[in-house]
């Protein structure tokens, strides 16, 4: 493991951009981004990016001893480890002191830096292969900007005791239990980075912010899934991460049209809202609450800014076309075409480097997350900083499923779209949201129903096939049903279904999604449209071991056989007999 320079106190100024604190370990996070901190030394000089400076934004690392540390000094471990509320422990844990040698070091961050902060995880276990964690984890961004350097002391101090609390939170103790990890092997460092953007009124945030995969598990078009996918969307990268509205491309393919069948359709599914740092009237103090500092706004806002000049464009209901830019008046659409189609900045060029680089570094296919700032009236000079790098799992097994095999009598469930790849027959379990009782209104309440159910199964070791509609995991209740991982950590085939009411499209951006890669869980998205579907008559005519008002647990006779062929994406789950 690498090793990190001690903070000297001076956070921007300091001979290197990433230091510790503490002689603890510093994660699993902080590790890769200090591999890519060395990638971006050897690989991208600044007259091999011309217009682009590339960095990993500045940050310090406070060990895992202070971790350590503040549990023993407040008495905190039978808190920490007990099934109170994750309010509970997160007010515990705000009443807490500090360590005494923590607090000179941090008092200087503060004194130092005048930019929003970015207070994030690095467990021991997080971002490890097959057990990423992606999300779990809190990450809390804070404003910075008080006159007063106590007031921005204590808001840093929060931040940082709110991230140790959230190892302790119900959804990362059900994830441990999920990975067969024992919860007191866990240790948290966290990371005090700068957040990347630029002020704009009261407000903070970049001109937009992405992740990249160099694999891609839902190729489209002429597109391989070796050309990889990237993910898009204005402002803070909230967006992505949360299973938000954005814009996918191949960057192999960046002006491929995008598959809508009507400008009318892309207006209805692309972004609306994006997330800033508030850097205004404080709001109430809520220190357990990652969102405190945020603000959630609409693209009109963005406008006032000018911060759409390079990422939108706009719909001229005269000729019913989509110019770039936002000089005409009239409905915006962030599709990034003055970037990707038009290469006012030469972004595609440096994301396809980044993700080579980044793939001969971690010597496997990675997911990166990173932010960019331009320059409103020109786009560049630019900034592009790397916030995180993850290793991804994909699957080398062959299998070839012809299209032929996706009917049959046999088959329940059947799919051209479909993430994974290899074959399994140990599920007979089947949890599914009812069809006639589905409004997307209710997706939070059927979400804590699935909680519900999926707890003993995890317990009792018993896999299962889970199918609902929507996006599962959105952040959004009407895209679809709002999960977390471990809301359905025990599901290892999952079913994303349309309906009329309910048709988003795919989404390959969020925490979420990564866990489901990484713990090879099968994704069949079904539309409604399509030949394939889903048998819903069979479902129906299984053995009822559970019903609650949206849900059914079923169980069928025998295991079911699934194959996927993630090469062709495609999918068939069948029932025995």
């Amino acid at each position: 493991m690498t090793d990190l320079s001690s903070f000297d106190r001076r956070f921007f100024d300091g001979e290197s951009p990433v230091s510790r604190i503490g002689t603890g370990s510093f994660g699993g996070k902080a590790q890769g981004l200090l591999t890519v901190e060395q990638t971006i030394r050897q690989q991208f000089p600044p007259d091999r990016t011309p217009g682009f400076t590339i960095t990993i934004p500045r940050m310090t690392v406070i060990g895992t001893d202070f971790f350590d540390a503040f549990l023993a000094q407040n008495d905190l471990l039978d808190t920490a480890y007990s099934d109170l509320p994750d309010e509970r422990i997160g007010h515990a844990f705000q009443r807490g002191d500090l360590p005494a040698r923590l607090v000179g070091d941090l008092r200087a961050v503060t004194n130092d830096v005048r930019v929003p902060l970015a207070v994030r995880s690095s467990s021991m276990l997080e971002d490890a292969m097959y057990e990423p964690f992606a999300g779990v984890y809190a990450t809390k961004m804070i404003p910075n900007n008080q006159p007063d350097p106590d007031a921005r002391f204590r808001r840093l101090v929060e931040a940082v005791k709110f991230v140790w609390a959230s190892t302790f939170f119900r959804e990362a103790k059900a994830y441990l239990r999920t990975v067969g990890k024992d919860p007191s092997a866990e240790k948290m460092a966290v990371i005090i980075q700068e957040v990347v953007g630029s002020p704009v009124t009261d407000r903070f945030y970049p001109t937009f912010a992405g992740v990249a995969r160099s694999y891609n598990f839902y190729p489209s078009g002429y597109a391989k899934p070796e050309d990889g996918v990237v993910d898009l969307a204005l402002g803070l990268g909230k967006t992505i991460v949360d299973g938000g509205l954005v814009w996918t491309y191949s960057p192999a393919y960046p002006k491929a049209p995008p598959p809508y069948g009507s400008i009318g359709q892309l207006l209805k599914s692309s972004q609306t809202a994006f997330w800033a740092v508030n850097m205004g009237a404080s709001p109430p103090h809520d220190p357990i609450r990652e969102t405190e500092y945020l603000v959630q706004l609409g693209l009109d806002a963005a406008d006032y800014d000018n911060t759409l000049r390079f990422v939108a464009s706009t719909y001229d209901p005269r000729s019913d076309r989509l110019m770039p830019g936002v000089g005409p008046e009239g409905p915006r659409v962030v599709n990034f075409a003055p970037i990707l189609e038009y290469e006012e900045v030469p972004f595609n060029d440096l994301i396809r480097a980044v993700l080579k680089a980044s793939e001969e570094s971690v010597k496997a296919p990675v997911e990166v997350e990173f932010a960019v700032t331009l320059d409103r009236k020109r786009g560049i000079p630019a900034r592009f900083g790397f916030l995180q790098v993850r290793p991804m799992v994909v699957s080398n097994e062959e299998i070839l499923l012809p299209v032929e095999e996706l009917r049959g009598d046999r088959v329940i469930v059947a799919s051209e779209t479909v993430l994974g790849n290899g074959q399994r027959d140990d599920i007979r379990d089947i949890v599914y949201v009812m069809p006639e009782m589905f409004e997307p209104r209710f997706t939070p309440r059927i979400a804590q129903e699935l909680e519900r159910i999926n707890l003993p199964l995890v317990d009792e070791g018993r896999p299962y096939l889970l199918v609902g509609f929507g996006r599962w995991g959105s952040s959004d209740p009407w895209l679809g049903i709002p999960v977390n991982w471990s809301t359905i950590s025990g599901a290892r085939v999952i079913v994303e279904a349309t309906l009329p009411q309910m048709q988003p499209d795919l989404s390959q951006g969020s925490h979420f999604f990564h866990n489901l890669t990484s713990f090879k869980v099968s994704y069949f998205s079904v539309r409604h449209t399509e030949q394939h579907g889903i048998d819903w008559n069979w479902l129906e005519a299984q053995a009822e071991v559970a019903r609650t008002r949206f849900i059914r647990h079923v169980q069928a006779e025998n295991p079911l056989s699934v194959c996927v062929d993630g090469r062709n994406g495609r999918g068939v789950i069948r029932r025995h007999g």
